[in-house]
């Protein structure tokens, strides 16, 4: 072989073993980097205070529910209402508009199914289309986000009151908020049902998922609420954000950067103070480990109807509250683990590993809390119950 082609091909490995190299060093830095590199695509990079936002949404339009039963002269034991987790992950606006085609079909197609849906068993869902912030927002504590997570209560807020007028005034109602939706939950505790004595009254149960909850709230703002302790009790709030033991990364996000209401309207950062978390497996705050034979199944619920029934896996996963963070074993399955994309620890899960669980107990804590809530409401109005012995104010949730 003459000596110069020899060379050239040498030459030729070595470029490939280096471009090789570089493109590894490449992907390395991009997986590495991806969680940087997708807030800053994300980034709407304008400042609040100059942003126009979506036009606020008119809860009697039935446009702007994405569930709401198809009667409304309210009548029915049990309402939930529900408030849905970031289906709009940023890009050029703050918050979302309630019509946005992207974050629209991911609440139908993906949020509804998988977290809306456990709770179908419990009551009617009521489940508002809002101005949301974007998922940005919640990568971010600067004053912006805070005013675009603002705004988003605002719309929450509004939809209540229309759920409110239309389920009637003697009714059970369960709250039930996963991610943001679970910090306009806590609000909504804190601003609209804490101070008002009837509210507190028919409250059922409230659930905040994947959002972190101070304890010390229930020292103060959420003074008037008890913690769920045990699978019955009602008007109590129960409350978990999860992530595996070994994700370092998402205990500490879930543990120190999240925000929460102040009570007056302003946010602050949790700061390393202890969450409440109650074991979906156990329905307990204790520390116990729940082995995955509790579990009553997980559901992977993309594309089918929001309150639809889907096949449950059982046994997907252990549950264990460790300071305040729910751990629970990265599951088998491949459906039950969350897709590689960029952002996609900060996204919402696209399954629920506790669907059963949380389908059992809604509707445990509504049977319990019923007759006490009838019972409730007759010794409050015993002049009516008199004059119409055959009258119950709670109907039954039929098997």
């Amino acid at each position: 072989m003459h000596p110069g082609s020899f060379l050239k091909r040498r030459w030729r490995l070595v470029m490939l073993i280096a471009a090789a190299v570089f493109l590894c060093l490449l992907v390395a830095a991009a997986i590495g980097l991806r969680d940087n590199i997708f807030r800053a695509m994300k980034d709407p990079g304008q400042p609040f205070q100059t942003y126009e936002p979506p036009p606020q949404p008119d809860y009697a339009d039935a446009a702007n529910w994405a569930l709401r039963p198809a009667s409304r002269e309210g009548g029915e034991p049990a309402y939930v209402f529900f408030i849905h987790p970031t289906t709009y992950w940023g890009g050029n606006q703050w918050n979302a508009a309630t019509d946005k085609p992207k974050a629209k079909e991911r609440l139908e197609q993906v949020m509804l199914p998988n977290h809306a849906a456990p709770f179908s068993g419990a009551g009617e869902i009521y489940a508002p289309r809002y101005r949301q912030a974007s998922l940005y927002s919640f990568l971010t504590n600067r004053d912006d986000a805070r005013r675009a997570r603002q705004l988003a209560y605002g719309d929450v807020q509004r939809a209540f009151a229309q759920f409110l007028e239309e389920a009637g005034d003697d009714s059970a109602i369960v709250i039930a908020g996963v991610e943001q939706g679970g910090l306009h939950a806590v609000r909504l505790l804190q601003d609209e049902i804490g101070p008002d004595p009837d509210l507190r009254e028919r409250m059922a149960a409230a659930y905040i998922i994947d959002s972190p909850l101070p304890l010390d709230l229930f020292d103060r703002q959420l003074s008037m609420f008890d913690v769920c302790d045990a699978p019955g009790e009602y008007r109590c709030v129960a409350a978990w954000s999860s992530a595996r033991p070994d994700d370092l990364r998402t205990i500490r996000h879930l543990t120190v950067r999240p925000m929460i209401w102040t009570g007056n309207g302003d946010m602050t950062t949790v700061e390393d103070r202890p969450l409440l978390c109650v074991n979906p497996l156990l329905w307990s705050t204790k520390e116990d480990f729940a082995p995955a034979r509790l579990n009553q199944g997980a559901a992977a619920a993309e594309g089918m109807e929001p309150t639809a029934s889907p096949s449950l896996t059982p046994g997907v996963t252990s549950a264990q509250c460790e300071d305040g963070v729910l751990l629970v074993e990265r599951p088998d399955q491949s459906e039950y683990r969350r897709p590689l994309s960029l952002g996609g620890r900060y996204k919402p899960a696209p399954f629920n590993l506790f669907y059963g669980d949380i389908r059992a107990n809604a509707r445990q804590r509504v049977q319990a809390f019923l007759p006490v809530l009838a019972e409730d409401l007759r010794m409050a109005d015993p002049i009516e119950e008199t004059v119409d012995l055959q009258r119950s104010p709670i109907k039954k949730v039929p098997d």
